[in-house]
């Protein structure tokens, strides 16, 4: 219900959100999506700061009706400016929700800790184990308690359309797993690399938390496309900036037309494929005892429920 006194709708009610916005937020060698028509750059201003660069808005065609509209940011911002431990997370899914975005899809470099999983594979993660430190990780905080579901961390449906899409590029495509993020920019040590195949993870990576936290904070049906880009260091060798980026230029072109494919079979209406509720019942703080400028600054995220 809004919270809008003039009778206007609120801007996160399930009436203002019910055609499918597609996000996507690209990862290492992921800064731009040419298959966009009618793109342009948006800047947006959060309550949380800047965003890692400018948004850009266009649409991309679905098989069956109007096109899909589209939003793309560069995670760590032109260039490949920012480390993992820079990205401002909160700014980012913030705008993504301003911009109306409904389901967003993560691409992330990642190393395999899988003999199965090899280089130039894609997996499609369901489950994270959280290895990141000193990152603000929640909108909440600061006199409004709230605690949302987090047991699937992805979304199912998006995941599974997903990972079809993928399928269409032949690549090798893994349907699930688990993926460690750590906090970097360095890569494991032997002994944790190892540690993290004794835990069944079969992927490691930096940046997917405290990204699917917050997505999940802003009502958005989150999933990831992590790019296996080598082994990590328990295989046989240490892993090296130049054997990632000699596999990632194929894992990109891969990544953009699963994108692509995803896009022309979504539907429509977001009743078809529902993005999670998931601060229906979350916020434990009595509105009353909410200020004023927390409202405010948690208005696009909570509003709708206060």
């Amino acid at each position: 219900m809004s919270n809008d006194t003039t009778g206007a709708t609120h801007p996160a009610a399930s009436q203002s959100r019910a055609n499918i916005v597609l996000g996507v937020c690209g990862g290492s060698g992921l800064y731009e999506m040419d298959a966009l028509t009618g793109a342009h750059p948006v800047e947006v201003d959060t309550p949380f700061g800047q965003p890692s660069a400018a948004y850009t808005v266009g649409e991309l065609p679905r098989t069956e009706g109007p096109p899909v509209k589209a939003v793309f940011l560069p995670r760590h911002g032109v260039g490949h400016r920012k480390l993992p431990g820079e990205i401002n997370y909160r700014a980012n899914i913030h705008g993504f929700k301003q911009l109306g975005v409904t389901h967003l899809v993560s691409v992330s470099a990642v190393g395999s800790l899988r003999e199965t999983i090899e280089p130039g594979h894609l997996v499609c993660v369901d489950q994270f184990i959280d290895r990141t430190k000193g990152r603000e990780s929640t909108f909440f905080g600061d006199g409004v308690v709230g605690h949302v579901q987090f047991g699937d961390p992805t979304h199912d449906g998006l995941r599974e359309r997903l990972s079809a899409a993928a399928k269409t590029t032949g690549a090798t495509v893994h349907d699930r797993g688990t993926l460690v993020v750590m906090e970097g920019p360095a890569f494991s040590t032997r002994a944790e690399s190892e540690l993290y195949r004794s835990w069944h993870a079969d992927v490691i990576g930096m940046t997917a938390l405290p990204e699917a936290k917050l997505a999940r904070e802003a009502e958005l049906a989150y999933c990831l496309l992590a790019l296996s880009t080598d082994y990590d260091c328990w295989h046989t060798e240490e892993v090296s900036v130049a054997s990632v980026m000699a596999v990632m230029a194929a894992n990109v072109d891969n990544a953009r037309k699963t994108i692509a494919a995803l896009a022309a079979g979504l539907p429509q209406a977001t009743e078809a494929l529902p993005y999670p509720s998931a601060c229906d019942g979350a916020v434990m703080t009595a509105p009353d005892h909410i200020d004023t400028d927390q409202r405010r600054k948690l208005d696009l995220l909570i509003g709708h429920y206060l």
